[in-house]
């Protein structure tokens, strides 16, 4: 989440704003953006409500004016994808390191038990950003992809669209609250790639055995 803000913060101020760099958020320092409603208080109320079946935060959105972008249509599609995108490049790392740690923890006597819980680590790493990038993808105010659908829609139907900004994340909990089944749809992309890269890498897999 902190890689995917701060992706967001780097390529607008690439495009031409400085909002979110002269606010502090141009950093990889977690504290900087943590909201304490979306990060805390309704994950564990959500959390506690579902009795432990079902939760939701986020991190603290980056302030952004897309005014400034030197080309408003295209600034706003390259920063609103480029969390999406760090999500993708995150997901690679992980799968290459899984393989690093597996040669290093065969090859190196006594890090076996170590690498083989790195190896854990980097799985959930895999996974958890896959699941970031494609639910960012989805075209619900105010997710990373509905502001590239507003500017694929006609102009007034655009508009109509923009004025469910006003609910914020309320949609988004909505949705994933009451359409539970719609998560193994808009998920099935991410659970794919998850296997395929499984599948690729788990010739590394350490002995003493890490769960897919």
């Amino acid at each position: 989440m902190v890689a995917h803000e701060y992706a967001h913060a780097a390529a607008a101020y690439r495009q031409g704003d400085d909002t979110a760099f002269m606010l502090g958020r141009l950093t990889l320092n977690p504290l900087k953006h943590i909201d304490p409603l979306m990060t805390v208080i309704v994950p564990v109320m959500l959390w506690y409500a579902s009795h432990g079946t079902f939760t939701f935060g986020a991190a603290k959105p980056v302030p952004v004016n897309p005014r400034n972008y030197r080309n408003y249509r295209r600034g706003d599609i390259i920063v609103s994808l480029a969390g999406i995108a760090t999500n993708i490049g995150l997901y690679v790392a992980c799968a290459v390191l899984f393989v690093v740690a597996g040669v290093v923890g065969t090859h190196v006597a006594g890090l076996s038990g170590s690498f083989a819980i790195f190896q854990r680590m980097l799985l959930a790493g895999m996974y958890l950003n896959l699941v970031l990038a494609f639910f960012n993808l989805l075209p619900i105010p105010p997710l990373d992809g509905s502001h590239v659908l507003k500017h694929l829609l006609p102009p007034q139907a655009g508009l109509q669209f923009r004025a469910l900004y006003r609910s914020g994340f309320l949609l988004v909990i909505a949705f994933v609250y009451l359409l539970p089944g719609a998560q193994k749809i808009y998920l099935w992309p991410a659970q794919q790639l998850y296997e395929v890269a499984h599948s690729v890498v788990g010739g590394y897999q350490l002995a003493t055995g890490v769960a897919p």
